[in-house]
């Protein structure tokens, strides 16, 4: 039996919107300072935020800093998402968090570290990447996908922060200016995998881009408990009270979002009804 959620998870704590930053034609990263009384999260998991009167949505951190700083990368695609990316500074938002499990970082001292994004995929990622040279791996390499060269989320941070990180970016479809690959993110995008049995990753963006990149990596040699997937479900308590986002005996917000492809990946290959 899953236990009672203490009730502060369940009741939004009001928390203003500190600063906004535009990162696409519709994708915002806000800014909040962490309401007294909630835990700091750690990379990989998300927060519950509510917009009174429209609606509540789960949204991963995508950057944690210090003083109790954190950031939301969110696109407009549904009206609380919307009525989100719409917000200015000072005005207030709803929070319930940190939830659910984070990448587990331990995996990744003295690997070999890849970290493959696909679109939003590397607004989770962001605080992997940004602490990359405090993780105790070997190296750390940033593959990241996008459907145009102007769908390219941080494309400036890419260029001008994780310059060491040997990125590649990829894009479904090229405009004339574009000189990078084109194509779907690959196992092998920027060359073979060298030592694959010391390789962690870690891997998000739609599933069935993680599918198939984790079946790369495994064919690679890569380990199946080394290679982890943050799950893009269906939460809507962030709890394992309501099922939405249940896969077989998992709840992505309790149990994930963050799992290891040698759990995730014989329930994903379920035909879901």
């Amino acid at each position: 039996m899953r236990a009672e959620p203490a009730t502060a998870v369940m009741t939004p704590v009001i928390a203003p919107v500190a600063s906004v930053v535009d990162e696409l034609a519709d994708t915002v990263t806000l800014a909040l300072d962490m309401p007294v009384g909630l835990a700091m999260p750690t990379p990989g998991q998300f927060a519950m935020l509510w917009v009174p009167g429209i609606g509540e949505i789960p949204v991963s951190y995508s950057g944690i800093g210090p003083d109790r700083r954190v950031e939301h990368t969110v696109r407009a695609v549904g009206a609380t998402s919307a009525a989100l990316a719409e917000l200015g500074p000072g005005e207030p938002i709803g929070v319930r968090g940190p939830l659910g499990r984070g990448w587990r970082l331990d995996d990744l001292i003295d690997r070999e570290v890849l970290v493959f994004a696909g679109g939003l995929g590397l607004a989770p990622l962001r605080p992997v990447v940004e602490a990359a040279g405090d993780l105790g791996a070997r190296a750390v390499r940033l593959r990241v996908g996008a459907r145009g060269p102007g769908h390219v989320l941080y494309a400036e941070q890419i260029v001008s922060r994780w310059g060491d990180l040997d990125p590649v970016v990829t894009v479904d479809h090229a405009d004339g200016r574009w000189r990078g690959p084109v194509g779907p993110l690959r196992a092998d995008l920027g060359g073979a995998i060298p030592e694959p049995g010391e390789v962690a990753a870690l891997v998000c963006g739609p599933e069935i881009m993680m599918q198939v990149l984790a079946r790369q990596l495994e064919q690679a040699g890569v380990p199946r408990d080394r290679i982890q997937l943050s799950l893009e479900r269906n939460m809507q308590c962030g709890v394992g009270h309501c099922g939405h986002c249940q896969l077989g005996p998992l709840f992505a917000c309790v149990d994930g979002p963050v799992v290891g492809w040698d759990v995730a990946g014989p329930l994903l290959a379920v035909r879901e009804r």
